[in-house]
């Protein structure tokens, strides 16, 4: 059994560790600085180099790692009495992953983004605020500490807006960055509550710390009640960074930044968030069975939720953004059966599939001159071979085929779940075939069949360039072959659950029945075959319906049953809030305006403005400028003064 080891402070130079997300900083502060004097392709190889550097920096400290965690203590930051919080980072099993995810991923969508970008006239500036996400997501992971990753978590919200926003000349990308930004801080409040009631409690901030504190019942002046409190209160963080119901309205729309954009945010960085903040809290939420389910119903019913909106989904990024809703909910299903392996297995395999098919949707808008509905598409795969042959890798991956990436993590999901809650297996064995049905249905609208586009897109028709399909041929091999890390029980162990074994030692020592349970193999083949059966069953329907019968999606327009229309208005959830929330403070907003701000301040305001106006007015009456009327306000002004004194005596 992996025991926890303590954290060593690490004493030699941290140069090597802070220039993991200072390269980035630094090419966001030379493209910011000089974005107009660079071109495009200069200003995209400088922030894909330094993220490269720092995806060097991250293998050669995973190649490095005896298994021994670390913190890298790089001075004292906040010291007001007993609160004391260094800045410093940690580096074990799981910020070694995740800076592997988020360099690894990140520089090649830098590079994509170099092909993709060329032609904007802000090219420098998008440069720009995509290192400083990258940054921000590497202070994130690489923290010590709840505050450190806070700071981290604030910065990739605010590069989100950057980047949602970044074509600000639309109204309606400008809102959407904004409903991104709202909602997240909704989320961000849960969060914050969060760390402060874990510094009442634990009188620390500190990983370590608050981790070893809590798995040694060391609740302060409280009960392990006050877990429940804390883990709940960090749920609602990750529900908003990771789009979990009822906070998950903002990442469909964010659809509307570029689509390179689309990717980091959908795949290796902002909606990873969350996650990573449960694995690192690991123990809290072990010690909290009724927030753990909590987090597995919501993330159920999110993975079925947002599936199903996927059916019915028109736009190429759409259905790939209620995609990304509906796997993250796999993965907090994963969270809450205790998975936590399988969890991190997901959101590895999903960065590899889902960046592909992301930056594969891009090569398809870039060929369909910006069009993307799939319903002005078809045929597509003789023109673009590549994009197509690489999207098609992602859609086995994604539809859990073997021996594609996402049949291994998925299939342990659902392993999990079966153990823990037969309704959540149910659940999640569902929300893998309507996965399978709806991305197959976008495969065969967009590459299959005959091109229902302009004769003039048709004739621009091109595969992308190689700084495109590069990146697309990389992750195409990872969504392949990357699922072989944690091959499933009846090959054994795989490697990435023996690397993060002693990540979870607490955990097992306060729950060791739900970590030393496994599965009788006949069992685990019944499963296998079950969730490879409804992947396979979801292609089969979508083949038929869309190849076979030659069926096409509806006009806007057009008349709808009942669940066909709700499921195509996205159950009207938007709708739904816009009344509960955003009308209801557009009216208050209003009154506040017309009546407190014009009526009462502005009326105060203008009112003492008036008054000194009127004063100044009737002192200019005593200054005339005529030397007679001086003389008499002097004899005025004797004749009262000898007249109080005659008075006086």
């Amino acid at each position: 059994m992996a025991e926890q080891a303590p954290l060593a402070v690490f004493t030699g130079s941290p140069l090597l560790y802070v220039l993991i997300p200072l390269l980035p900083f630094l090419g966001f502060l030379i493209n910011g600085l000089l974005n107009r004097r660079l071109s495009g392709t200069v200003a995209g190889g400088i922030s894909s180099l330094m993220v490269l550097g720092s995806f060097l920096l991250s293998v050669m400290h995973f190649v490095q790692f005896t298994g021994t965690p670390y913190t890298v203590q790089l001075f004292d930051w906040i010291s007001v009495g007993s609160l004391s919080i260094p800045f410093s980072y940690q580096i074990d099993q799981l910020s070694l992953i995740m800076l592997l995810l988020v360099t690894g991923v990140g520089f090649l969508i830098h590079v994509y983004s170099i092909g993709y970008m060329h032609h904007d006239e802000n090219v420098g500036k998008f440069f720009a605020f995509l290192n400083l996400f990258v940054f921000s997501m590497l202070v994130l992971v690489m923290g010590a500490n709840y505050v450190i990753l806070f700071i981290g978590w604030e910065g990739v919200g605010l590069c989100s807006y950057l980047l949602i926003g970044f074509w600000n000349k639309h109204t309606a990308f400008n809102n959407a960055a904004k409903k991104a930004f709202i909602i997240n801080r909704i989320g961000d409040l849960g969060f914050l509550l969060g760390i402060f009631l874990i510094y009442q409690t634990f009188d620390s901030v500190q990983y370590g710390e608050v981790f070893q504190k809590a798995a040694g019942g060391q609740f302060g002046p409280y009960t392990v009640t006050v877990v429940t409190v804390i883990t709940l209160l960090l749920f609602v963080g990750a529900m908003g960074k990771s789009a979990q119901l009822p906070l998950y309205t903002w990442l469909p729309d964010a659809m509307a930044g570029p689509t390179p954009v689309s990717a980091l945010i959908h795949a290796a960085t902002m909606v990873t968030a969350g996650i990573y903040m449960v694995l690192r809290s690991n123990i809290l939420f072990t010690l909290s069975p009724d927030t753990l389910n909590v987090v597995a119903w919501i993330g159920g019913l999110t993975a079925l939720f947002a599936a199903t909106i996927g059916l019915a989904q028109n736009d190429i990024k759409k259905v790939l953004a209620y995609s990304t809703v509906s796997q993250l909910g796999y993965m907090f299903l994963a969270l809450g059966v205790m998975g936590y392996t399988s969890s991190l297995f997901h959101v590895l395999t999903h960065a590899f599939f889902k960046a592909l098919m992301f930056l594969g949707a891009g090569s398809v808008i870039h060929a369909m001159s910006n069009e993307q509905d799939i319903r002005k598409m078809g045929g597509l795969r003789k023109a673009l071979p590549i994009t197509f042959l690489t999207f098609l890798i992602g859609c086995l991956a994604i539809a859990g085929i073997p021996p594609f990436s996402g049949f291994f993590s998925k299939d342990e999901i659902l392993m999990h779940a079966y153990e823990h809650n037969k309704v959540l297996y149910g659940i999640g064995l569902l929300t893998a075939f309507l996965t399978a049905f709806y991305m197959f249905r976008l495969l065969f609208l967009t590459f299959f069949g005959e091109f229902r586009g302009t004769e003039e897109q048709k004739h621009h028709l091109h595969e992308s360039p190689a700084t495109m399909t590069l990146p697309l041929i990389v992750l195409a091999i990872l969504a392949a072959v990357g699922g072989f890390m944690n091959a499933p029980l009846l090959l054994g162990k795989g490697y990435l659950a023996d690397f993060l074994a002693p990540l979870f030692a607490y955990s097992r020592q306060a729950n060791p029945e739900a970590f030393g349970a496994e599965i009788d193999h006949a069992t685990e083949y019944m499963l296998i075959g079950l969730s490879v059966a409804a992947g396979v069953a979801g292609i089969i329907v979508a083949y038929v319906q869309y190849l076979s019968r030659k069926v096409r999606p509806a006009e806007d327009d057009a008349e709808r049953g009942f669940l066909e229309k709700l499921v195509y208005h996205k159950y009207y959830v938007d709708e739904l809030y816009n009344t509960l929330f955003v009308r209801p403070s557009m009216f208050l907003s209003r009154g506040l305006h017309d009546f407190v701000e014009k009526r009462v301040v502005d009326a105060g305001v203008n009112g003492v403005g008036r008054g000194v106006f009127g004063g100044s007015q009737l002192l200019r009456n005593l200054q005339t400028g005529r030397v007679e009327t001086y003389l008499l306000l002097m004899v005025i002004g004797i004749v009262v003064v000898l007249a109080l004194n005659f008075v006086k005596f």
